[in-house]
C-alpha cells in the first residue's frame, strides 16, 4: 500500500465539509494484474432524479525541491488512473488535488496551463491549513 501524501487528510476533510461521502481511502483499481491506488473515492447525492456524482481524487502536495518533477509524476499518475477508470469505473470523474500556493505559482505558468488543458486534467485547489476546497476546475473534454 502506497504512503499517503502529506496533505491527504486536509483534502479528505475538505470533501467531507462539502457534503461528499468518502467511499474508499484508498480507491483500488485493477488493470489485469496491475493494482493502482488512487488516494480517495467519494460520492455525493445530487437528487432523486439526477442520481449521484462519483469522483476519485489524487492528492499532491508539491512541496519537494522540483515542482516540474512532481508535476511529471502527478501527470503520469493521473493519466494512468484515468486510463484504468475509463475501463473499470467510467462514470467516476478523476481530479488532481493541488495546494493553493502551487496553483497560484506553478499552475499559473503557461507550460503547466497548456499541459493541464491538453491532457484534460480536472483540478481541485485546496487550502491545507483550513482544510477547505477553494476551487474546482473541470477541463473541457475534447475526446482527442
Amino acid at each position: 500500500m502506497p504512503a499517503y501524501d502529506v496533505f491527504h487528510d486536509a483534502v479528505k476533510q475538505g470533501l467531507i465539509k462539502e457534503g461528499w461521502t468518502i467511499t474508499d481511502d484508498p480507491y483500488v483499481v485493477h488493470f489485469g494484474v496491475i493494482n493502482l491506488y488512487i488516494d480517495i473515492a467519494a460520492e455525493k447525492l445530487i437528487g432523486a432524479e439526477r442520481g449521484d456524482q462519483r469522483i476519485a481524487v489524487e492528492v499532491k502536495s508539491f512541496t519537494g525541491p522540483s515542482m516540474v518533477t512532481e508535476f511529471h509524476t502527478a501527470l503520469g499518475q493521473f493519466l494512468d488512473y484515468r486510463l484504468v477508470l475509463d475501463k473499470e469505473d467510467p462514470h467516476r470523474v478523476l481530479f488532481l488535488a493541488v495546494p493553493i500556493d502551487a496553483f497560484e505559482t506553478f499552475f499559473a505558468l503557461p507550460f503547466t496551463q497548456a499541459a493541464v488543458r491538453r491532457h484534460e486534467v480536472h483540478l481541485i485547489v485546496y487550502d491545507p491549513e483550513s482544510e477547505a476546497l477553494v476551487q474546482w476546475i473541470k477541463q473541457p473534454v475534447t475526446g482527442s
